[in-house]
Formats: structure tokens, sequence, C-alpha cells
């Protein structure tokens, strides 16, 4: 089945404590159904020192479920539904249910 968030999609957070949020999607997961979303889900975390690295507790992302992520409309940037479609030259693309609008480059 095609993927409906990609890598490089903006993408809103609707569930969970960094509900409202936006982000662009850094790293899918596809066995776990999970992204990273950048900003998104921010968890501090103990790094040992390494090459070129200090080390000390850092702030990163942490992978947030797919399901709780929906791709932001290109024409009013809110929340959108995906859905594909085939243009008159044979690509199939995905678009914005809520604008019709093409999302993918």
């Amino acid at each position: 089945m095609a993927a409906k968030i990609k890598k490089g999609d903006n993408v809103i957070v609707l569930i969970g404590r960094d509900k409202g949020k936006k982000g662009s999607v850094v790293r899918i997961d596809t066995l776990r159904d999970r992204a990273l979303v950048q900003g998104v889900n921010m968890m501090k975390r103990h790094r040992a020192p390494g090459a070129g690295d200090p080390g000390g507790i850092k702030e990163m992302e942490a992978p947030i479920a797919l399901s709780n992520l929906a791709i932001e409309d290109p024409k009013d940037g809110r929340p959108t539904r995906v859905g594909f479609k085939k243009l008159e030259d044979g690509r199939k693309v995905r678009y914005a249910k809520r604008s019709g609008e093409v999302i993918d480059r």
C-alpha cells in the first residue's frame, strides 16, 4: 500500500501532549508505524561522550505514532486526510481531501 505520510511532509500532531504542533517529518519507521517529526515529542536523553561529542543530557525527538499525525493542507494549513488519484500524464499522486490540492512534488 502506498504511504500517506512520507519523509519531508509537513504534519500536524492530532493527539497527545504536543497536540496542535507542526513539524516536518525527518524519518519514517514503517515496521513500527512511527515517524520522527522535527521539534515534536522532545525527550531528554543521557548521552555518553564520543568522538567530538562531550556527552551529557541532550534533548532530542522521539518517534510518534503515524495514527497521531495528519498532513498539513497546502492551501490553508489545517489537518487533512490524504487520497490518491492519477493525473492525465499517468502519475499517481497524493492529494489533500480538504482542498483537493496535490501534495506530491
